[in-house]
């Protein structure tokens, strides 16, 4: 095998199963990490389950809405919902928690961290292939449909959480992206110009060079236990460019606090020279 080929090999892996079951695993311990989902899963193993199958198929579920197909499509793959519901059951309720602590240790998260990040890959291009097949050359389209299937279940997180009870608005992922969105949706926008031949790349060498991107970074992030996004350097700068720096509230309330205390300093300081004044006046008049 040539070095060359190593590119066209790697874009024809077969998710199944060890793929797919490795973004089960991660997805379902990333929600046993939420805050109060262990009491959800003893309290309601149903809303827990629900919970858990919108974490491992929210791309799916969000880019069916999309195009106005049923979200309940992913049902009808019975094999992979029985492989997302064992990893379920073992995440949260096996014996000991044998199960998550087994993958909690370090090196076996980073390798099902990395595997997951593979599975991204190929959701983009497939939710492109599919928005291209219904909207043909339909740029926009593409695009957001291949950002749904690739980070459904970020996008659709306050749905989520709603089911388990919890209802947090300023979670949401439009107002502040988490790194794993923001990824995705660069990912979209360029499998997209790949697809409508406006990238000059083929389609197996950008799989190869963003899937290395996706894994090195969630590695380095997990290593270093940094939350920070790579991309913040480039879009503090694009932000300054197009849309200015605006002062946050917080500071502006701190200035206006700062003004007032100023002006309620000055009026006392010009009220006390005036009383001083007048007791001058009074001290001339009586001698």
């Amino acid at each position: 095998m040539e070095l060359w080929q190593v590119p066209l090999l790697f874009s024809r892996l077969p998710m199944f199963p060890f793929f797919d079951l490795a973004h089960y695993v991660v997805s379902v311990m990333a929600l046993k990490e939420q805050r109060g989902a262990v009491e959800v899963s003893v309290r309601s193993p149903v809303a827990c389950w629900f919970s858990a199958m919108l974490y491992c198929f929210g791309g799916s579920v969000l880019s069916s809405l999309m195009l106005a197909e049923p979200p309940v499509a992913f049902l009808a793959k019975g094999t992979n919902i029985l492989l997302a519901s064992s990893v379920w059951y073992l995440v949260f309720y096996c014996p000991q928690d044998i199960f998550y602590r087994c993958f909690a240790f370090l090196p076996l998260r980073l390798l099902v961290a990395g595997m997951k990040e593979v599975t991204r890959t190929w959701k983009i291009t497939a939710g492109i292939a599919h928005a291209d097949s219904r909207f043909k050359d339909a740029w926009l389209v593409m695009v957001a449909v291949g950002w749904a299937r690739g980070a459904g279940g970020g996008l659709i997180s306050n749905f989520e959480q709603l089911v388990r009870g919890v209802w947090k608005p300023e979670t949401n992922e439009l107002l502040k992206m988490s790194y794993p969105v923001k990824v995705t949706l660069i990912g979209a926008v360029l499998f997209t110009l790949q697809h409508s031949q406006c990238l000059p790349i083929a389609r197996h060498n950008l799989v190869f060079l963003y899937t290395i991107f996706l894994v090195v970074s969630k590695v380095t992030m997990m290593l270093t236990r940094s939350a920070a996004s790579p991309f913040a350097p480039f879009e503090a700068a694009l932000g300054h460019m197009f849309f200015g720096l605006q002062k946050t509230p917080s500071k502006v309330k701190g200035e206006g606090a700062t003004s007032s205390n100023g002006s309620s300093v000055c009026d006392r300081s010009s009220s006390e020279q005036h009383h001083d004044g007048v007791k001058k006046r009074q001290a001339k008049k009586t001698d």
